[in-house]
């Protein structure tokens, strides 16, 4: 009985984990389980979500990217700046939305390459790498928009983040289909196989002929496309591009793919796993705001997770 536990609570536990702290937030606060404050959580979630599905497929190759946020800050004033009414736009009147969308799908991909090629190809630690690109992509945000936020938006690009398709808001629409998408590509594809490959063993994966190379250059352009999709949901949803934005995004992301069960170490972990770990990290701020418990504590006991979920993941390699 319980060999048959253990592996169950490995692979199901932070499942049950979202189910037991739902089930505690419901029976202390009768608003929670409304349908106004789940569609507001999962409003809420969509934005790390993407942002640390992009970051699983850099975690599944035993890399990191620490760039995430600040190219949600750079694609978001870039992208808005094609989708103004004010003088802050380019020309100062807006494109068609898919010109802007276009553009900052274009710039995350961008930033994600160069991270991949610093990476890939020139062989710097991806925690360098990655954190040279965070203070690049935070300047190159500020020299963008001149410090000042792009306000003004067109109400076809505030779509993006404001809008709904029949009830369901339409960054919970994406944040779906970018699971979709990426669970299909890491478990039906040979280039998702490739990814965990590289991840378990590098050397192996190079010595049997895999482009180790071009799968790492390809995470993070990866990781920085899905950035730019949350960047413009983050400035459709405010109504304005804040160069601000974006900060400290990187380690929710990370926290959320440590707690779906992702291993640092690369080769282990589902995209699954870390929608549930950033829904849960989701339901449980939404949970502290509506009792009214501080950000401060609020941080803590997010590191806390973080924390015990690393500890998991050692204690599951100390088994193997």
């Amino acid at each position: 009985m319980t060999t048959r536990i253990g592996p169950l609570a490995q692979r199901y536990g932070i499942l049950i984990a979202l189910i037991l702290l739902c089930v505690v937030l419901a029976a202390v606060n009768d608003n929670f389980l409304s349908q106004r404050n789940i569609i507001n959580v999962l409003r809420q979630t969509s934005i790390n979500g993407i942002l640390a599905i992009g970051m699983t497929f850099v975690i599944l190759t035993r890399g990191i990217d620490l760039s995430v946020g600040s190219v949600v800050a750079l694609v978001g004033v870039v992208s808005a700046s094609f989708a103004t009414t004010s003088t802050a736009g380019v020309i100062g009147s807006p494109y068609m939305p898919l010109i802007a969308v276009m553009m900052g799908l274009a710039t995350g991909t961008a930033v994600g390459a160069v991270s991949g090629t610093m990476v890939a190809r020139f062989s710097v630690p991806a925690f360098v790498a990655t954190l040279g690109m965070l203070s690049a992509a935070r300047g190159l945000t500020l020299i963008y928009s001149g410090g000042r936020p792009v306000p003004a938006l067109t109400d076809g690009y505030r779509w993006i983040g404001t809008g709904d398709v029949a009830g369901i808001p339409v960054p919970i629409i994406l944040f779906g289909l970018v699971f979709l998408l990426a669970h299909f590509v890491l478990t039906q594809t040979r280039f998702g196989r490739h990814v965990y490959a590289v991840g378990g063993n590098p050397h192996a994966a190079k010595v049997s002929g895999l482009p180790v190379r071009r799968i790492r250059f390809a995470v993070y352009a990866i990781s920085g496309a899905l950035a730019g999709v949350a960047g413009m949901i983050l400035a459709g949803r405010t109504g304005s591009a804040l160069p601000q934005a974006g900060v400290a995004y990187e380690l929710d992301a990370i926290a959320a793919v440590v707690i779906g069960g992702t291993s640092l170490a690369g080769g282990i972990g589902r995209v699954s796993g870390t929608v549930i770990g950033a829904l849960l990290i989701g339901v449980m701020n939404n949970g502290l705001d509506l009792m009214g418990v501080e950000s401060y504590y609020q941080q803590v006991i997010k590191g806390g997770l973080i924390v015990a979920a690393v500890l998991l993941d050692r204690s599951r390699k100390s088994e193997d």
